[in-house]
């Protein structure tokens, strides 16, 4: 076993240490067009393709960072009797399974942790089995490739997601396990289920952005209640720490907007990607800026946009426009296909698709050189020769799934910078 990882985020674009992926898996053909929707996809995803492409976010990563897969790391507390059972139990009961918890319990673990993810086969062995059209005993995890959503590091702890789908609500009940159980981890983790509101709680790593650390970005919509953001302002006032809290209104509709880093991400110290009529010409969506001192909330004001919110707090953001500045359609559709949404790997240095050439033609205009992944998995270009790069992964499928090199990455631990 390696030696213990310290979790610590305090901003986006720090030096990447350690991030937890998650390598597509059986679980994301586990799915009929019929179920799509209720597995939250627009449509039903070809694995050998996505995984190939999956892959090269990966090999990219494991140049940079220490890449830790949440397979690995879930068999690794199934090997311990009591974590086992625990997590069973939990699982087992959150989904009404209880008939299952026998098998679970007698399956190694590297078995286990396989079916957790990709789903357990119901056993139709009664009428009322037989006649139910689904055939998972306890469904498939379709969406945990996505890594950013079921928790968010802040700081030296955790927040754990309340997940606004039920399908959902395993990932965060394993990525709770995790980070309580890993000989590696060991962290404190917050849970919104805990809280007397947690009925109208929603929230989802999406939506959160470390901006630096007194400065925390949320997104609310879709996914993200204004009760689940009131349950960070108890937790800071209880903490007495000192935040800005700057929370951004998304429209509901279409489903491409269901999270913040959808709209925005932080690309440098200066600089970030902007889908323009969110974050920009936001009309009837508010920016609301919060004041989380000394145990209580002294301020809380309209801003008049997102970016200028940020550039009063004193980070001097340059936007880059998602889909280029010349054609609304243009921008609508990279955006639908996850155009501003670029992991940082360090600062100026950021990974995202290939296929939102416009995208990448403004961020060009910027000062951002653009790299293919595959020439820097084959050594052919170093990272480290370039001031401002921009690390193009193929996603014509990934992107189908309604995320991108963001969604795609939950980091642990960046060092820190020293601009933030």
């Amino acid at each position: 076993m390696s030696e213990k990882l310290s979790v610590d985020i305090r901003s986006e674009t720090g030096e990447l240490e350690s991030v937890i992926l998650h390598s597509p898996g059986a679980e994301v053909e586990n799915m009929t067009p019929e179920t799509a929707e209720r597995a939250l996809y627009s449509d039903i995803l070809n694995l050998n393709i996505a995984l190939a492409e999956y892959n090269q976010l990966q090999g990219v990563l494991s140049k940079v960072t220490e890449t830790l897969e949440v397979k690995d790391l879930l068999e690794d507390i199934l090997e311990l009797p009591s974590i086992r059972e625990e997590l069973i139990g939990k699982i087992c009961q959150n989904e009404n399974t209880g008939n299952v918890r026998d098998f679970l319990c007698d399956i190694p673990a590297g078995q286990l942790s396989t079916l957790l993810i990709e789903g357990v086969l119901m056993e139709k062995d009664n009428l009322t089995k037989f006649l139910y059209k689904g055939r998972y005993e306890l469904m498939p995890l379709h969406n945990f490739f996505f890594m950013r959503d079921p928790a968010v590091c802040l700081s030296n702890k955790v927040i754990i997601s309340k997940m606004a789908s039920v399908v959902r609500e395993r990932e965060s009940i394993i990525m709770e396990s995790i980070f309580h159980h890993h000989p590696r981890l060991g962290v404190p983790t917050i849970n919104p289920i805990h809280s007397p509101q947690a009925a109208q709680i929603t929230i989802e790593g999406g939506d959160v952005i470390v901006a630096g650390k007194d400065v925390l970005l949320i997104g609310t919509g879709a996914r993200t209640t204004t009760q689940g953001i009131d349950f960070l302002l108890e937790y800071f006032k209880q903490e007495k720490v000192t935040k800005h809290i700057l929370v951004q209104e998304l429209p509901y509709k279409p489903e491409s907007f269901i999270h913040l880093d959808m709209v925005f991400t932080m690309l440098d110290h200066d600089k970030c990607m902007v889908y323009e009529p969110v974050i920009l010409k936001p009309k009837k969506l508010q920016t609301v800026h919060i004041i989380v001192q000394d145990g209580k909330v002294t301020s809380l004001f309209n801003e008049e946009n997102l970016l200028k919110a940020m550039n009063k707090l004193g980070f001097g953001l340059e936007p880059v426009i998602c889909g280029g500045t010349e054609d609304h359609w243009t921008q609508e559709r990279e955006q639908w296909h996850s155009g501003t949404n670029f992991f940082a790997i360090s600062p100026g240095k950021v990974i995202g698709y290939a296929r939102n050439s416009y995208t990448l033609d403004e961020l060009s205009k910027h000062g951002f050189d653009i790299l293919k992944a595959k020439s820097v998995i084959k050594g052919e270009v170093d990272i480290k020769n370039y001031k401002k790069c921009v690390i193009t992964i193929e996603g014509s499928e990934l992107s189908r799934g309604g995320g991108g090199a963001r969604c795609m990455t939950m980091p642990v631990r960046r060092k820190a910078d020293d601009n933030r």
